[in-house]
């Protein structure tokens, strides 16, 4: 990997941990305790479009770990990784079909695995009863995956104009 595209990588997952740890502060919207707008995947749907899928697993996976690490919580770190994982995998199954100009329905649909990921890893935990909490989460995720994928977009196509 060329030193600038390992730069590039590195200030992508900075800034998706800075994102991170800024809406960690914040007071949550929603009442609904584990619904944010996951502000940091801006930075993955962005990423799922503008390079390679192992480039793109190595933000998010560096991202999650030390927002666990420096949010205070190791066991955020098992619920993000999950949710992550499907996320992004997803995401770039789903990249093949949806083209950039609509990134923020590949990013609805990746905020849907991340919630199942999340509950699936719940359950595990804490047993079958935390399904009656997917609904909320699916709901919530459907807003929040919309919002960031429209910031994404955003973010990609100011990007391409700047480099016309």
């Amino acid at each position: 990997m060329k030193t600038k595209r390992l730069t590039e990588l590195a200030l992508l997952t900075a800034l998706a941990l800075i994102i991170f740890i800024v809406e960690l502060r914040l007071p949550n919207l929603v009442p609904i305790p584990g619904v944010k707008l996951g502000l940091a995947n801006i930075i993955t749907v962005f990423a799922v479009y503008r390079y390679t899928a192992s480039e793109t697993v190595l933000i998010v996976v560096c991202r999650v770990c030390l927002g666990a690490f420096f949010g205070g919580s190791m066991m955020t770190l098992l619920y993000s990784l999950a949710g992550s994982l499907l996320c992004l995998a997803g995401m770039l199954l789903l990249k093949r079909v949806i083209p950039e100009r609509q990134i923020w329905l590949c990013s609805v649909f990746g905020a849907v695995l991340h919630n199942i990921g999340q509950i699936a890893v719940a359950c595990m935990v804490l047993g079958r009863g935390m399904l009656a909490y997917l609904p909320f989460l699916l709901a919530a995720g459907c807003v929040a995956g919309a919002f960031t994928g429209g910031c994404a977009q955003l973010v990609l196509f100011r990007g391409r104009k700047r480099q016309l």
